[in-house]
């Protein structure tokens, strides 16, 4: 047992304490024995359930989820705390310090912005230049690695075409997708090794990647037209399964088709 005065409702410093108990001699054990890397997709499950919830617009589970969030912020930050390398306060001194330099229309700084649009071209300047990218290659790079993988193209394509990198208009992005689409079927043709140049691994990212850039230029985010294509395939396979006269290994090829078609033709 740790010391420690039990309430009828807590504030930030409370929360502090508590983590800091959790993490100590006498707390708990499956918290002290976390690192960084063991609760690294925790912080990844608890962001998209804080998604979940806005899409829901549910507020109970935005509160509940944003406090998931806040613990994953806290629970890294108390670790750093451990190793004397940051605190908690540092981290919230230096965000703030950062949207005060991001927003010298607000707080001074030689810059204007009288629309959305403005605020979000001198963001990125700024962004810019606290990170010391010189070119859009460095920003290009600086893009993260962990990103859903159509996300990250998104926000790659999106630089470059700030830069002049660019597709005159969609119709020439969906004809280079075409192009990599043949070259996808090319690579199948021949055969051979997935991770060979030109192989299907590198054909295939190409097509997604050219995917995303349509995506982009028709101002539809890839990753929602992605979890629609994924709904819509689960509500036509339930009802392929459903219809089918016996289990769907038994049914011929042909069968199955024609059961997708009448769920297609039901959506209509």
């Amino acid at each position: 047992m740790v010391d420690f005065q039990c309430k009828s409702r807590y504030d930030y410093e409370d929360f502090l304490t508590v983590m800091r108990l959790l993490r100590g001699p006498g707390g708990c054990p499956w918290d002290a024995e976390q690192t960084h890397q063991s609760i690294r997709r925790n912080f990844l499950e608890e962001t998209y359930e804080v998604i979940d919830a806005l899409d829901k617009d549910s507020a109970p589970d935005m509160c509940e989820e944003l406090g998931d969030v806040l613990m994953q912020v806290v629970f890294h930050a108390i670790m750093e705390e451990e190793r004397g390398r940051f605190t908690m306060a540092d981290v919230v001194d230096g965000v703030t310090k950062k949207m005060i330099f991001r927003h010298p229309h607000v707080f001074g700084g030689g810059m204007t912005a009288d629309t959305s649009e403005q605020v979000l071209t001198n963001w990125e300047v700024l962004k810019r230049e606290e990170k010391g990218q010189a070119s859009t290659a460095d920003a290009i790079e600086a893009v993260p690695h962990t990103l859903p993988a159509l996300w990250r193209a998104e926000k790659v394509q999106k630089k470059a075409a700030k830069a002049g990198f660019d597709w005159p208009g969609a119709l020439a992005a969906l004809d280079k997708l075409e192009e990599e689409v043949r070259e996808l079927r090319a690579a199948l043709e021949r055969g051979g090794s997935a991770d060979e140049p030109h192989g299907v691994r590198e054909e295939l990212g190409d097509a997604l990647f050219m995917a995303a850039k349509v995506g982009q230029m028709c101002a539809v985010d890839p990753e929602d037209a992605l979890h629609r294509a994924c709904d819509k395939f689960d509500r036509r396979f339930r009802y392929v399964e459903q219809h089918a006269q016996a289990p769907m290994s038994q049914c011929t090829g042909e069968a199955l088709l024609e059961l997708w078609r009448q769920a297609k033709e039901e959506e209509s």
